[in-house]
């Protein structure tokens, strides 16, 4: 039995070290957290940016939280405008779209939740949609049925890394692949 306590990696050029976290017992799964990370946002901006210039596509989307600075720095590398799918409703939302996945990290059920302000934006558009790791796929999966009530055309998904079965990632643009750690 190999224990991890962290995972190292270089993603865009810069080198991290991931925490290596328990979902359930013998399953650890490593953290990428770039909230406060400016430096790594950026290079992944910029390496994900090169990696979207074949892509036909008039909006970002991603879920709350950790990947809005993510959405907002590849919003500058690419000029082109991104919504963010929240977790919890407010008042001023209006007629907003939900739709219900489930959180790896939490092992609970997480509403994502359309503004009416962004449906507008997104209605009929051609979406990338962008998340910081994709591992079981349920926010994917939870993002798509939100954007196909607004006749979103989803052209590409994009992540910082992709994890656990990489073939099952293989249609997923990123920038690199984080195992799953077994005891």
């Amino acid at each position: 039995m190999t224990t991890h306590d962290s995972y190292p990696i270089e993603i865009a050029g810069i080198k991290r070290d991931l925490r290596l976290f328990e979902i359930k017992p013998g399953l650890r799964i490593a953290i990428l957290n770039i909230l406060g990370d400016t430096e790594l946002v950026q290079a992944c901006a910029r390496e994900l940016a090169k990696k979207l210039e074949a892509v036909d596509y008039d909006i970002l989307v991603t879920a709350e939280a950790k990947s809005i600075p993510l959405a907002y720095a590849l919003s500058v590398e690419t000029k082109k405008p991104y919504a963010i799918l929240r977790k919890t409703y407010k008042p001023y939302m209006g007629a907003a779209l939900q739709a219900e996945t489930l959180s790896i990290t939490t092992g609970q059920p997480q509403l994502l939740i359309l503004d009416e302000k962004d449906r507008e934006s997104i209605q009929g558009k051609k979406v990338v949609i962008l998340d910081d790791v994709i591992s079981t796929g349920s926010t994917l999966q939870g993002m798509r049925m939100i954007l196909d009530k607004t006749d979103a055309k989803v052209v590409a998904e994009a992540a910082i890394l992709t994890e656990g079965d990489r073939a099952q990632w293989m249609h997923i643009i990123s920038l690199g692949h984080l195992p799953l750690f077994t005891e």
